[in-house]
């Protein structure tokens, strides 16, 4: 068995047009995967499907809307008809809205939920069938250090990582016997677009981030190439319920 050989797979990857979702997907595809990008942003999906098809993998953009459960069951539904099976689900699609606790409005709180949490619930609930037809499958949560510990500008996002952590957990359990791993990353400080807005909404974060992280440096989406596909692949077959974090050792600091 070649621990880390994915030929032959197809992947999801939710949110797959830039950032650590690209990152992951590049990952995937030089590991021999076929990667289909679900995202909303067609244009900017086409470069990112550009980018693993120059990686000599087949690459193909699939319209998704995170925040709706039919786009979710749909989007699954169109990757297994057109690629023939799916085999691996990673669910990284999200957002943030920046605000102190008493600042959020219901619909902001609950967009955020359903975007990082709710999302990923349904695109595993959608892929549960073929995986377990075809004997097993692996789906990856995103979570995030935030799964962990908080920050007073984060209350849905926390709220909604924190959930993710707890969700892989019990998806974990119920489909062991199906031979479905399911299992999270917990990614630190990340130089992507999400955080270098954080960066010009919140003094002084840029420094502190480098300060208190062992690795002295912002991570990069490259990180997550290889922990993608350790938790997609054979390697990781008595894997299941973990969230493993990946942040420069950010969190092992107290």
């Amino acid at each position: 068995m070649r621990l880390f050989d994915l030929s032959g797979k197809v992947a999801i990857v939710t949110g797959g047009n830039g950032g650590i979702g690209l990152g992951m997907a590049k990952g995937l595809a030089e590991a021999g995967a076929a990667v289909a990008i679900a995202a909303r942003d067609e244009a900017k999906a086409a470069s990112a499907v550009a980018e693993i098809k120059a990686l000599g993998a087949h690459a193909a953009f699939v319209r998704f809307h995170a925040g709706k459960p039919e786009s979710c069951r749909a989007m699954v539904e169109t990757v297994e008809r057109e690629f023939g099976r799916l085999d691996i689900l990673v669910n990284n699609a999200g957002i943030s809205i920046r605000k102190l606790p008493q600042e959020y409005t219901a619909e902001e709180w609950q967009s955020v939920l359903d975007v990082n949490l709710n999302s990923a619930f349904w695109c595993a609930q959608a892929a549960y069938g073929g995986m377990h037809a075809r004997g097993g499958g692996k789906i990856i949560n995103i979570g995030s250090m935030m799964s962990l510990f908080a920050a007073p500008y984060s209350a849905p996002y926390a709220a909604s990582k924190g959930g993710i952590l707890q969700t892989t957990r019990a998806l974990a359990v119920a489909w062991a016997k199906d031979n479905i791993q399911v299992n999270a990353i917990l990614p630190g400080w990340i130089d992507t677009e999400l955080t270098r807005n954080a960066r010009d909404q919140v003094p002084g974060l840029h420094d502190r981030v480098l300060g208190r992280t062992p690795a002295g440096r912002w991570g990069a989406p490259e990180d997550f190439a290889g922990i993608a596909v350790f938790l997609a692949a054979p390697a990781s077959d008595f894997v299941t319920g973990a969230g493993i974090v990946v942040d420069g050792g950010y969190s092992s600091l107290a």
